[in-house]
């Protein structure tokens, strides 16, 4: 069953609209809070088709997703419980639950430990939201959270960015045939990343 390939095949569509860097920003925005499709779907056509920009259209997705990712803590802060239910339908509860549990015990170590693992979360496949959310609930401190996302997030839109300005179509063109397999082992590295969170909570 094909999955990965008709979601990138329409964030293909929406990098071609005249609109496209509005959707780009958008998409990193609710991406950071509840969204499943990473904006990076849209910023490698994007770039390819304008690769003097890439570096421009990197910039608008990491001004989204700052937006949303303080959005994301603020609601995780003052509204988590209350959006609870919300969270179980969509099946999202245990991931960030786990989530609050690891940062809970990095925060135990040092506001500087959280910093650090928030900085590797931003660069695995594991949803921009569950450390969102959770940091908000836990109560990370605002400096290392907001330096954490900027690194873990910018590094990864950039060096795609830089990848496309360097591999032009050829590396999109890897990216669309690879798509199906990337986005099924990305699946099962949050699958396992969330067991692991779960089993290490448990212990």
């Amino acid at each position: 069953m094909k999955i990965f390939g008709p979601l990138y095949e329409r964030a293909i569509t929406w990098a071609r609209h005249r609109h496209a860097p509005a959707y780009l920003t958008g998409l990193s925005f609710v991406e950071a809070i509840i969204f499943p499709i990473m904006p990076e779907v849209m910023l490698a056509p994007m770039s390819v088709a304008q690769p003097r920009r890439a570096f421009w259209f990197a910039t608008l997705s990491i001004v989204g997703s700052m937006a949303g990712a303080l959005v994301g803590y603020f609601l995780g802060h003052y509204a988590f419980e209350a959006l609870k239910p919300m969270f179980a339908a969509l099946g999202m509860l245990p991931a960030i639950e786990s989530g609050i549990a690891t940062v809970q015990a990095k925060m135990a170590e040092s506001p500087w430990a959280v910093f650090f693992f928030l900085v590797l979360g931003g660069f695995m496949p594991i949803p921009m939201k569950v450390f969102t959310w959770a940091s908000g609930i836990v109560g990370v401190p605002m400096l290392q959270y907001v330096l954490s996302m900027l690194i873990g997030r910018g590094k990864r839109v950039y060096l795609l960015a830089l990848a496309i300005r360097i591999g032009g179509e050829r590396a999109e063109a890897a990216l669309r045939r690879y798509i199906e397999p990337i986005g099924w082992i990305a699946t099962v590295l949050v699958a396992a990343a969330v067991a692991w969170l779960i089993w290490r909570s448990q212990h």
